[in-house]
Order: C-alpha cells, then sequence, then structure tokens
C-alpha cells in the first residue's frame, strides 16, 4: 500500500472538470498539500495508508470556492450604511468612513474577521481590492487561506498613500514580497474608471505587461457612472479602457451591469474575464449583467460577493443561488446559467480570472489540494437527487463542514483550526463600540 498524506472518502466528489461529471463513492488523496489521486472509495482503502483518514458519508466534496471580488476589511463597515444608492453610499457614507478609521490595524482585523468568515463557507481563496494590503497578504501567507492581493490605486489621497506615485511604490514593495509565494499573487487593483485617470492607467498597463500580473477593476457599475464618463470624456468607460491598452485577457472586470451588444463583443474578442457580484447589485441597485450573454460570447464569468458593507455577507454558497436565479430573470429563460455552470462560476472560472487556474479551481491530480466538504445529509438538502442542484439551490453556508487550503486543514468539523473565533469576535465588538460612537482614538 502507498503511504499518502491525507485520503478524504465522500459521498460524492464533483471535480468541475470535466464539465457536469459527479463521482458517486469516491476519495481524495493528498500529498504535500496537492491532490495526487481522485479514486473511487473501495479502490482507495486497498490502495493508500493514510497518515490521515476521514470518512465522510454524507458530504459532497467540491473545488474551494474562489470569491473573485472582495474588499475584506470592510467587514467592520457591515451595516454602517446601508438601501442608499451608491454614489450616496460610497461619497457620504464610506468614503468619510474609510478616511476616518482605516488603517493597518484596522485592515489587519476586518481582513481577519472577513476570512474567517470565508473559511466557514467554503471559499478558499479570495480576490481583494482595499488599502494596506500589506496586512491582508501576511494573514494569507500564514497558511490560513489562498489570496490575490490588490495593489489599490485611486487618483486622491487617502490614509494608505497620497498620490498615484505613492500607491505605486508601495504596491511594487508588496509584489516584490510575495513575487513567489504559494499562497498570496498580486494584481494591480484601480478602483474605477472614475476615480484614477489617464495617466496612471497608462502607467498599470506598462506595469501589468511587464510584470504579467492581472487587473482588478470596477467597470460598468451604474449606468451614472456610464453617462458621467461621456460627458468628461466623450466615451463609455470600456471603450476609453480599451483606447487606453487595458482591455485584455489581463482585465478582470467588476460588475459590468450596463452593456451593450458591442461592446460585449469587444469583452469576447479581448479575453477579459468578467466578475458578477449579484447580491451587490441588487442592494445598491445598480443594474443586472447580462450572465447569460455572456457565458453564450464565450466570455468568462466569474463570481463574487463585493464587500460586506454592500452585500452584507459573503457567502459564496448564497451568491451562486442568487446568481442562478437572477441569471433566469435577466435571460427571461429558466434554463439559463444551470447549477452546474454557478458552481462553475464558482470555482474554476475564478481561478481563471486571477490566472491560477493551473493550481487550484478543479479537484485535478496536480492542483493544490483547495477543497470544501459540504454535508447534504442534513434536513435542509433531503431527499437528494442531484447533488450539485441541492449545493446551488438548497444548502447553506452553516452545511460547509471541512475545509482544506492546499492540503491544510483549516475548517475541521466547523472549528477554524488557524484562527481564535472568541478573539475576533472581541476586536470586531471593540470596533463597533468605536465607530459607533466616532470615537477617533
Amino acid at each position: 500500500m502507498r503511504a499518502t498524506d491525507t485520503l478524504i472518502h465522500a459521498r460524492w466528489v464533483v471535480p468541475v472538470e470535466p464539465d457536469n461529471r459527479i463521482l458517486d463513492y469516491h476519495s481524495i488523496a493528498i500529498d504535500d498539500g496537492r491532490i495526487s489521486a481522485v479514486l473511487p472509495s473501495a479502490e482507495a482503502r486497498q490502495s493508500f495508508q493514510p497518515r490521515v483518514n476521514l470518512e465522510l458519508d454524507d458530504h459532497c466534496l467540491i473545488p474551494g470556492l474562489i470569491n473573485a471580488h472582495t474588499h475584506a476589511a470592510m467587514t467592520l463597515l457591515r451595516g454602517v450604511a446601508d438601501d442608499l444608492h451608491l454614489m450616496d453610499w460610497l461619497q457620504n457614507h464610506i468614503w468619510p468612513a474609510e478616511q476616518k478609521w482605516t488603517s493597518e490595524q484596522f485592515v489587519h482585523d476586518g481582513s481577519q474577521l472577513a476570512i474567517a468568515e470565508m473559511l466557514r463557507s467554503g471559499t478558499t481563496c479570495f480576490n481583494d481590492m482595499y488599502f494596506f494590503p500589506e496586512a491582508t497578504a501576511k494573514i494569507a501567507a500564514s497558511g490560513t487561506i489562498r489570496a490575490c492581493v490588490g495593489l489599490i490605486l485611486v487618483d486622491f489621497p487617502t490614509t494608505y498613500a497620497d498620490s498615484p506615485d505613492a500607491y505605486f511604490t508601495r504596491g511594487l514593495a508588496l509584489h516584490d514580497n510575495y513575487r513567489n509565494h504559494p499562497l498570496v499573487k498580486c494584481a494591480f487593483a484601480p478602483h474605477a474608471p472614475y476615480t484614477v485617470s489617464d495617466e496612471p492607467l497608462r502607467r498599470v498597463r506598462m506595469l501589468a505587461d511587464e510584470l504579467d500580473l492581472p487587473v482588478h477593476m470596477h467597470v460598468h457599475e451604474t449606468a451614472s457612472e456610464i453617462s458621467d464618463s461621456v460627458m468628461q470624456t466623450g466615451q463609455r468607460p470600456l471603450q476609453r479602457l480599451a483606447d487606453l491598452g487595458l482591455l485584455s485577457s489581463a482585465l478582470t472586470a467588476v460588475h459590468m451591469t450596463h452593456l451593450n451588444d458591442a461592446e460585449i463583443r469587444q469583452l469576447a474578442d479581448s479575453g477579459a474575464s468578467v466578475v458578477h457580484c449579484p447580491e451587490s447589485n441588487l442592494k445598491l441597485a445598480s443594474g443586472f449583467c447580462p450572465v447569460q450573454t455572456l457565458i453564450d460570447a464565450g466570455i468568462n464569468v466569474a463570481l463574487g460577493t463585493d464587500g460586506a458593507a454592500s452585500n452584507n455577507d459573503l457567502d459564496m454558497l448564497g451568491e451562486m443561488r442568487t446568481a442562478a436565479l437572477l441569471g433566469k430573470a435577466v435571460a427571461a429563460d429558466a434554463s439559463a446559467l444551470p447549477a452546474d455552470v454557478a458552481l462553475r462560476m464558482a470555482t474554476l472560472n475564478g481561478a481563471r480570472a486571477l490566472g491560477i487556474a493551473d493550481e487550484t479551481g478543479s479537484l485535478t491530480v496536480g492542483k493544490w489540494a483547495d477543497i470544501c466538504a459540504v454535508d447534504l445529509g442534513r434536513i435542509e438538502t433531503q431527499p437528494l437527487y442531484d447533488p450539485v442542484s441541492q449545493l446551488v439551490y438548497a444548502a447553506g453556508r452553516e452545511q460547509v463542514s471541512d475545509v482544506w487550503v492546499a492540503g491544510q486543514h483549516v475548517l475541521k468539523s466547523r472549528e477554524l483550526t488557524h484562527l481564535d473565533i472568541k478573539d475576533l469576535l472581541q476586536r470586531a465588538r471593540g470596533w463597533q463600540t468605536r465607530i459607533s460612537a466616532g470615537d477617533s482614538k
């Protein structure tokens, strides 16, 4: 018998690639943090001598979920400004709060809180855009989660940097520190076309090409963003980005709720990815991303939650359900965005958007063992005819029992193994007290 680090036996394994494959009574072997075998459980028991053996009789194993758009530290602003239009929410509430409160400690505590929430709901990788990304990268690098950390850029000064040059200096230093890290990678993260001017965007394009980094950016989030751009520049935002050389396979465009047919063809030709954030778009009444039309055009569409201040959770299982239901309504077609497509958006498509599909996003031999186990034996998901359908349309995040990141068992029987929940709650409540009281100390 062959020795192996970990052997997980499950009722179902859904590898995501190839499409529509559900493996009954299968097992996954893990060695040195990577998947070394996916095979029938009866064969696995005869072939392997594991150091750790786990029996999950009622569970479905899926790739760890990939949250392709977050502002992780904004968990500390969850619920401070609800039921407002986007620009009112941003300009009159969120940006002033960030200017007052955002610091390295704020981002550290908020990111840890977010990571705990994400792990407990099956997310093993997130694509972040926020200030003090050094703090977020440090937490991820400690072994808790995989992260693509955004090198944030806006035109205006913040508590993090006072000019575009300062943003670039700090961002490039962060990239150098994590250039070869197994869990942390970087992407350029210019906030949006309306907050970053042409010259910094040209520099982003040049450096992204030189360093082979993705570009993560809010684009076409609202109708007013587009009309304002036309008024100020004579162009719709996507065309402006194209003219600046940013519309390419490196671009991950978030939201994309207002698109015409020509822009969809332009996106498809460029190879850019789109990140759909259905719950945030619904809450802010931003518009509807035409997801099925994008998929039909051959565009890679991933899934994200956005930040907890505009969602208000980081629950990718819930986001899959909303995406599938909303996708049908927007397409006026009940067959649009079926369950298996929603799962792919939340896993492999996210990995493709981040440029890490060779490393994660599916349960494939040789990839990192980023795995989520969902207990489908609960009353809420019975009877069960199709595990993927139950995952998307019926299961809740409380049914996520176990999570592995690069083979590390980071959630074990609903208990986090790398983070102290009591300490996280204490710090979160401390921030709540300070922010509620307006304490500036």
